[in-house]
């Protein structure tokens, strides 16, 4: 495949030029993009078939991105696609975050230069298994905010967020010498469907800020009927390929290409459940077929990767109340969370060489990786100590759920953990009333009593002489990503509890986001204390990983702790919990240091005082998907 570049510049020089804000070049008019005019796709006029692989920038470290992309152009794929985080991208409202791990140009750049095309997947919303669909949660301050509709509070945000995100890929798009040859509209909209002048409007959202690409669209066979919008090809996402869902395509659309969007190699995981599989044999049935009937096809994933931090997602549909994903986005994947060659890979390797004229590269080699010695634990901070490093507490009446308090420049919290204290004259019987989302550890005068969530609504609170400081540690689990429920997804005390009969008033928030500037002051300023001195819950934990060579990669595991988060160097590696069935985090080797590398563990309720070290994953025991 060639990019037709001025002055026969390769793609990584024009993508350069970019970077130093270039007059832009215009191409040359006798090529043409990718067309939809027929029963197959064409590009520069000749017939294409889409072979794409999933893998999320936001998902994998930048050092290791092109180790990614090589392994997915060795594995015969001529396409990447990715989703573009909108919570990442805006923290804060009008703030914009294009740098480091979050350089999307970089990403394009990169794909441009190793000959890769791309399918870019803007939304605004991603679905993804990631918090709020990737919707910014500041759009939850406002009370009356319907996500996903025309409601002029959501078009505006989205109008701000487009005017930035648009001016930066729109320079990659084919027409203009770049890798990008489509751009979805939106995201499986037809399983939401709220607003019928909603699709029309992201679709012009994009075409006014200059993108000139294929316009696609996504959806599962359901969704079909409602996702389309005029101008765009509607493609299809499945795992188990039903004949009848391929002929509504063709019905649909008639004479014009098939493509399956999403293909689901794997499945996601929950807290509290088991470590989903796809067996090999069965994805390599599917996607031959999908191939026999001259389809493109897209893996969804073909590398899956981390939800670090706090960015994970929450299931909900047909559960009573939702439940949290885990931190591993392994998803079976044909290239494992770590980046690994797995069975998948090579079968697929195999059947795709045949779409190939010329031999595939040779894929690089494998990464290494080390299960360094344990460390054990140095010192301790309760977390009661480390509130003087938190934005100041709020005092209000009444609770005020998360995203409302008056903190990050008023953006709200979005993440992490915010604590509700206030004081009681009694014991009695706690009663959440379903106002805890989602889940809190409850204390009297510091002292642990017991955990409020969906299921647990009610605590026995001890009696006590005089007046007592009862403390809720309220968790952000994680916001429902899929699913009618988007504006319900407001977290921490989302109203009113109850002790005895008596509703509570006069809260002290304090907000727990746990961001990296609050995590430094801990390390430089806190005052910790040796575990010589029993530690108070819940706390926060220190020690050091020396290393004497150049790091790898590893993966962190906990067998003698509880509930919390890790920290390795500032970098939040996500959640870990004892219930699985992910029992390891990842560590990339790219994010250590040769020498010293700083561990904080944030820890719920208890701990063996030991941070240990594996080459090998444990996500738990596994089940097939059904």
């Amino acid at each position: 495949m060639t990019f037709i570049t001025p002055e026969n510049k390769s793609p990584t020089s024009r993508t350069a030029d970019r970077m130093r804000n270039q007059p832009e070049v215009k191409m040359h008019q006798v090529i043409e993009g990718l067309k939809a005019d027929s029963s197959n796709f064409t590009l520069e006029r000749k017939p294409f078939l889409i072979l794409g692989g999933s893998i999320h920038y936001f998902r994998v470290p930048k050092a290791y991105w092109e180790d990614r992309l090589l392994k997915l152009k060795a594995c015969g794929l001529n396409t990447l696609t990715t989703y573009v985080p909108w919570n990442l991208h805006e923290p804060e409202r009008g703030v914009f975050d294009f740098e480091g791990e979050l350089d999307l140009e970089a990403y394009l750049g990169l794909a441009a230069s190793l000959g890769i095309w791309v399918i870019l997947r803007p939304g605004p919303y991603i679905c993804a298994e990631w918090d709020l669909g990737g919707l910014p949660s500041w759009l939850l301050r406002d009370q009356n905010m319907r996500l996903r509709t025309t409601y002029p509070g959501f078009t505006a945000a989205v109008d701000s967020y487009f005017d930035h995100l648009i001016k930066k890929v729109a320079p990659y798009q084919y027409s203009r010498g770049g890798p990008i040859i489509a751009v979805q509209v939106e995201n499986e909209y037809g399983s939401y469907a709220m607003d019928e002048e909603y699709m029309p409007f992201i679709k012009e959202a994009l075409l006014s800020r200059g993108i000139t690409e294929l316009l696609v669209t996504s959806d599962n066979k359901d969704g079909l009927k409602l996702g389309g919008v005029k101008g765009a090809l509607e493609t299809i996402n499945f795992q188990k390929l039903d004949p009848e869902e391929i002929k509504y395509l063709e019905k649909i659309q008639p004479q014009k290409p098939k493509m399956v969007m999403e293909y689901w190699s794997g499945w996601f995981d929950l807290w509290g459940g088991l470590h989903h599989v796809f067996p090999a044999e069965e994805m390599m049935a599917v996607v031959t077929e999908i191939l026999k009937l001259d389809m493109s096809i897209n893996l969804y994933m073909f590398h899956g990767g981390t939800n670090f931090g706090f960015m994970s997602g929450a299931f909900a549909v047909g559960r009573p109340s939702p439940a949290p994903m885990v931190t591993s986005y392994d998803y079976d994947a044909p290239l494992s969370e770590a980046g690994d060659y797995t069975t998948k890979y090579h079968l697929l390797r195999n059947l795709f060489s045949h779409h190939h004229r010329v031999p595939l590269p040779k894929p690089p080699e494998a990464t290494e990786r080390s299960p360094y010695r344990p460390v054990i634990v140095r010192q301790h901070l309760s977390l009661w100590s480390c509130l003087d490093f938190t934005e100041q507490p709020f005092k209000s009446e009444k609770p005020v759920n998360m995203e409302n308090l008056p903190v990050n420049n008023n953006n709200g919290q979005a993440y992490g953990y915010t604590l509700y204290e206030t004081i009681i004259s009694s014991g009695g019987s706690l009663k959440s009333l379903n106002n805890i989302r989602d889940r809190a550890l409850v204390f009297v005068e510091k002292q642990f009593v017991g955990v409020l969530d969906y299921k647990e609504q009610e605590l026995s609170i001890p009696d006590g002489k005089g007046k007592r400081t009862l403390g809720l540690l309220v968790e952000n689990c994680g916001r429902v990503n899929y699913g009618k429920t988007l504006d319900e997804q407001r977290k921490g005390l989302v109203g009113d509890i109850q002790l005895n009969a008596n509703i509570l008033r006069d809260f002290m928030i304090h907000s727990l986001d746990m961001k990296p500037d609050f995590v430094s002051r801990l390390q430089s300023s806190a005052q910790w204390k040796s575990m010589r001195e029993k530690p108070s819950f819940p706390a926060f934990f220190q020690t050091k990983l020396y290393l004497s060579s150049s790091p790898k990669d590893t993966f962190l595991k906990l067998p003698g702790w509880s509930k919390g988060v890790v920290f390795v160097n500032g970098k939040n590696l996500g959640r870990y919990w004892s219930v699985g069935p992910q029992q390891t985090l990842y560590v990339p080797g790219a994010w250590l240091n040769r020498w010293d590398n700083e561990i904080i563990v944030f820890e719920e309720l208890e701990t063996d005082g030991k941070v240990q070290f594996s080459s090998s994953p444990d996500y738990g025991m596994t089940v097939d998907v059904q």
